[in-house]
């Protein structure tokens, strides 16, 4: 295999708390800590681990936005991904045409494997890399907890809701990734000084022929309902009448 794909999103940090904004219109993002989405960065200690085994000769990052995305390219870049590609979109982007620039991306580039975090944990859509397989025509395996490479197949361990499911997908395919497949790598400083000079190529949106505008639109975002505070109760009978009053029961 030449090259494998990787793509990766700029998202809120998972220990940041995430406040809406007071006029709804979205989540308050000025001054808060950005980081790559926790699922694409084991997608891409994945990726690293295949080329590291000899089965891969390149490594690509990939992300779509504005320049500031190119904090999360370098830290992919750092960690050991040989080049970064940017996606110039200033304005928000639905995402069937996210795909659709992953596949204008794969086409240029002869990418043979594709590997995405299963979702993001800002919106927790969990589209792109479906959407990805169905407009490019491969195979997908989804929310998968093991990768074996063999030859011009993968065997992919996938979570599902009654265990685990076993599925060999022919490459080129589409593989997103769940939290058990990896512990991704720390990044040491001499690693963030390297990644400073291996190339990084930005690419209009416009010259892959597809439009930057967003066919959904958000009208209003507001925060989950406040949890109410429960109760004690001091024995069985008292835990039973609680949910019978409260329709439970």
């Amino acid at each position: 295999m030449e090259k494998i794909l990787v793509g990766l999103k700029r998202a809120i940090d998972y220990n940041v708390r995430v406040r809406v904004k007071n006029d709804g219109s979205g989540v308050e993002t000025d001054g808060v800590k950005m980081s790559i989405n926790p699922f694409d960065e084991i997608a891409l200690e994945e990726a690293l681990r295949i080329k590291d085994r000899g089965d891969a000769s390149e490594v690509i990052v990939m992300s779509i936005g504005t320049d500031a995305a190119q904090q999360q390219l370098r830290t992919g870049l750092a960690m050991g991904a040989d080049r970064a590609i940017l996606v110039d979109a200033v304005d928000s982007i639905d995402p069937l045409s996210r795909a659709r620039v992953f596949q204008e991306i794969v086409n240029r580039e002869g990418v043979e494997l594709v590997i995405l975090g299963k979702q993001a944990i800002d919106d927790d859509n969990s589209q792109i890399g479906q959407m990805l397989a169905a407009i490019w025509g491969r195979p997908q395996a989804t929310f998968a907890s093991k990768i074996e490479l063999n030859g011009n197949t993968a065997r992919v361990t996938r979570e599902v809701d009654a265990g685990l499911e076993l599925v060999d997908v022919d490459l080129p395919a589409v593989i997103s990734v769940d939290l058990r497949l990896n512990e991704p790598r720390y990044v040491k400083l001499p690693d963030i000084m390297k990644a400073k000079k291996k190339p990084l190529d930005q690419i209009p949106i416009a010259d892959l022929g597809i439009e930057s505008s967003s066919i959904i639109e958000d009208s209003h975002f507001e925060p989950p309902a406040a949890r109410q505070k429960g109760i004690i109760v001091d024995d069985v009978a008292g835990l039973v009448s609680a949910l019978t009053e409260k329709g439970l029961l």
